[in-house]
């Protein structure tokens, strides 16, 4: 995605200086809202302004799910930065810095969405028509939803660890900031999962906008997916699967390219261009090793190597792959789904049909349905058949499990399988095994200590 016109950061700035009691709303070198909003054609900038914030390698493009992926069993961290190392040795502080500029990012993308939400309504024009302002609100609604989701899954336990859903998970963002500093409280699990899903149900009726860079009612069907699954809504689940796989313009890829490509394969995908700002540590320079451009931080694990090895030649190995130089000065396994560590336009795979496949084959076979009227086998034989591996005869929730491993790696999802399914972080033998278990305190993130400072209505996690 180009750099486009941020009119919104300016009103945006609470995330990241929410200490202050005395904001100036509207300096002299600022727009207000009125401006902002003052046209469609202004609300569309305002629009592409939140999708240029979620490049941020501290939301969309790199550090968190690089993050979930050092918590789990594909990914060494080999690097020097010590806030990294604390999450990957699950020796985490509550002043974490990197974990507090995941939180900001979030919180300041949520911020605008919010903005958008609230003031396209009133924007003047008497031929900026209600299905317009829909389709805007809808995308709007889509990345809040996705933020929201994602903040989640960090910050708090999950239904599995806490079936109630009452444990405490993030602050809810529903409105944008009004230059009022606000100390709220966090939500429950239970209340953050009503407004993600109350969000995407609107998106995937409102949104007319077809382009994959940016939300589609494709994308909120296939968000809506994810979440069912995670809460164990299967019939749910795979029906919303099942809608996006019979979507037009979206269908399986026959190979690997579509990386960092346009493609059927995509329902969701930022497109990073040369010259984009706000990368900082991305998924290319953490996955990229020295000789490209990368920082070598972050190469395969053993323990996904020999996954990859049990079952004979796998192309998501042998082609996505290459050997370098990680940061220890060892020669590493490093994964070319992000190949680009000079100049950092690797996009990433925020939504792709892959998973509807195997979210559609997961919830058929733990729902006891035929959503689709294909059977969960059969759903994880094609995505085997892609990667070259001979078919299964039968199929349960570890082979399902196993594909879902190899199929989004360095994608962020691995984290959360294990976590939704009860299971170890770690295997036994790895780094850190002992305190990775799914109910260890440090699995969850701590809310910032900054945060915490700044409003004392933020109850801490426990172990922090």
């Amino acid at each position: 995605m180009k750099n486009i016109k941020n009119f919104v950061l300016l009103l945006s700035a609470f995330a990241v200086v929410s200490c202050d009691n005395t904001l100036n709303l509207a300096p002299e070198d600022s727009l207000t809202v009125d401006i902002i909003f003052g046209s469609e054609t202004l609300a569309g900038n305002a629009l592409n302004g939140m999708y240029s914030s979620l490049q941020s390698s501290n939301t969309l493009s790199g550090i968190p799910d690089t993050m979930s992926e050092w918590q789990s069993d594909n990914v060494e961290f080999v690097g020097s930065f010590p806030t990294f190392d604390e999450i990957y040795t699950f020796n985490t502080l509550s002043d974490n810095t990197s974990i507090l500029n995941v939180w900001n990012a979030h919180y300041f993308s949520l911020n605008q969405s919010n903005m958008i939400i609230k003031n396209v309504p009133l924007v003047p024009g008497t031929t900026f028509t209600t299905a317009e302002r829909n389709d805007m609100i809808g995308q709007a609604r889509f990345v809040r939803a996705l933020l929201h989701f994602k903040l989640s899954q960090l910050f708090g336990k999950q239904l599995k660890q806490d079936p109630t859903g009452n444990s405490l998970s993030i602050p809810l963002q529903l409105e944008p900031y009004n230059g009022v500093v606000l100390r709220p409280t966090r939500n429950t699990l239970k209340e953050v999962y009503t407004s993600i899903e109350n969000d995407l149900l609107f998106a995937r009726t409102s949104i007319t906008n077809t382009a994959k860079e940016k939300a589609t009612a494709a994308a909120a069907n296939a968000l809506l997916a994810r979440l069912y699954l995670y809460q164990e809504r299967f019939p749910e689940a795979a029906t919303a699967a099942n809608t996006v796989i019979g979507t037009a313009g979206i269908s399986f890829a026959a190979n690997y390219s579509f990386y960092n490509n346009p493609s059927t394969e995509h329902i969701f995908q930022l497109q990073n261009v040369a010259g984009d700002t706000g990368f900082a540590e991305s998924f290319s320079k953490l996955y990229s090793p020295t000789a490209f451009g990368g920082r070598g931080d972050a190469p395969f694990s053993t323990n996904l190597i020999a996954a990859f090895a049990a079952q004979g030649t796998d192309l998501r190995y042998t082609t996505l792959t290459r050997s370098g130089v990680d940061a220890k000065n060892r020669t590493s396994v490093f994964t070319t789904k992000y190949p680009n560590g000079v100049n950092n336009q690797d996009d990433p795979n925020v939504l792709r049909v892959s998973e509807m496949y195997l979210i559609r084959a997961e919830a058929n076979l733990r729902g006891a349905v035929l959503i689709g009227g294909v059977a969960p086998l059969d759903d994880v034989n094609r995505i085997r058949n892609r990667a070259t591996l001979a078919p299964l005869t039968s199929v349960g929730l570890p082979e399902i499990l196993e594909e879902r491993r190899k199929e989004f790696c360095f994608e962020g999802l691995r984290r959360m399988d294990l976590l939704r399914n009860n299971l170890p972080l770690r295997s036994t033998g790895m780094p850190s095994a002992a305190v990775a278990t799914p109910t260890s305190d440090k699995v969850v993130f701590p809310i910032p200590q900054r945060e915490r400072d700044n409003n004392t209505n933020l109850v801490q996690n426990t172990g922090y």
